[in-house]
Parts: C-alpha cells; structure tokens; sequence
C-alpha cells in the first residue's frame, strides 16, 4: 500500500511539472543593423563657397529602437586612404573647416548601441573655393565596370568609368593604363574622350587598370587602380 501512495505522489508529480517538449519556446531576439543614412549636404559635385563646411544627413532607423551614432568620414580621394576628417555621434550633422581650393570624398555609417554597424551610404564628392582660383583639377574617376575584384570570361572586356569636374565647362579627356602588374605602367589609351575602352585578356591572369582624367586647362587627376581576374 505504501508503495502505491509513493508511486502516486511520483506521478503527480511529473504531471505537475509538464512535458517539458510542449511547452511554448521564446525564440531569441535577433538584433538588425540600422538602415543606411543618406547623405543631404554638401550635396554631391558642389563647389562650396567657403573652407568651413556644414556635413548633414538624414537620421537611420532601426528595427529594434536601438540607440543610433554616427560616424563621417571625409577624405581626400575616393577610396577613403587619406581621411582628414571623422566623426562620431548621435547628432546628424557636423561642421569641419577644411584646406581651400581642394576636392573632398564623404560618407556616412550608422551604428546601434549593440555595435552592429550598417553598410557606408553613398560617396559625395565637393570642391573646397581657392583664393583667385583659376582651374579646379576633376575629381576622381569612378569604377563603373567591371566590378572590382570580378571573374571574367576571357576575350573583350569593356573598362568603363565615371568622372565629372566642378568646373562644369571644362571638357574631360582620359588616359587608361592596363596590364597585369600593379600598378599599371602600360596606357593603352590616350586623350579618350568616352568613357568605356574595350581591351583582351587572357584566362587565368588578374590585371590592374586606373584613368586619369584631364581637363582642358591642364589640370590632371590620376584615379585609384581597380582590378580583376580572367577565368
């Protein structure tokens, strides 16, 4: 009898405490990065008038209500190796004073208060004014095709790019340099006035490739060098 009202209170017991297999399961809470902050002003291809410049975008969101900082980076070509400024914060915009007469990269990244950053928004690119300045030099050719660090069928490859000049009279000309070393001492075109130059590769060679973009003043500026693979 006594081994009845054990096994008894045993059961009861077990019952109480559930199957632990239905009960509900909280699934985890996964945090997401902020949207990308887009850029408003100086809007892209200006000429400021002055050296001392108002940076402002619009705020990110994010899913999870996190608490948003900033971070700008203004440099002095476009791929971001030679920042002279930077930011970080929870306001959206920023004032720096800058060198005169000299064309300037920026972008934005927003960041939660877990650390989980968002991509960089796009590059907006401005000219500083000069005292008495004469010529603005162009800004910086950017890569349109191929995709930097793509794999490509062997054959024609169309290298195609981008570049503008804040003094918008001025008429741009290219130099393209291409081969396999880096960098890129062969120019396999001169004075182009378009901005797409067709060339061979062979399969199984990586090749490096930069524009330098002139105007009709003089003035020069030698792009980054962008590369890719044959396959």
């Amino acid at each position: 009898m006594k081994n009845f009202i054990y096994l008894s209170i045993i059961s009861l017991v077990f019952i109480s405490c559930g199957g632990g297999s239905d009960d509900p399961v909280t699934p985890p809470i996964t945090n997401t990065a902020p949207s990308v902050p887009t850029l408003v002003g100086p809007v892209d291809n200006k000429l400021c008038l002055d050296n001392t410049v108002s940076f402002q975008w619009n705020r990110a969101t994010d899913t999870e209500n996190d608490v948003i900082t900033y971070q700008i980076q203004v440099a002095k070509d476009n791929a971001f190796s030679q920042i002279e400024k930077t930011f970080d914060g929870a306001d959206n915009m920023v004032s720096f004073v800058l060198s005169k007469n000299t064309a300037y990269y920026w972008r934005i990244k927003a960041t939660d208060g877990k650390g989980l950053a968002s991509t960089y928004s796009s590059v907006f690119k401005f000219y500083t004014a000069g005292d008495a300045v004469v010529n603005h030099l162009p800004f910086a050719p950017e890569l349109v095709a191929p995709v930097l660090n793509s794999a490509l069928n062997a054959g024609t490859v169309s290298l195609k790019w981008n570049a503008s000049d804040v003094d918008t009279a001025d008429a741009l000309t290219y130099d393209v340099y291409f081969g396999t070393v880096n960098p890129p001492t062969a120019k396999i075109a001169e004075n182009k006035s378009e901005k797409t130059f067709d060339t061979t590769i062979e399969s199984g060679k990586q090749y490096f490739w930069k524009v330098v973009v002139k105007d009709n003043k003089g003035g020069e500026t030698i792009g980054q060098v962008w590369k890719f693979k044959a396959n």
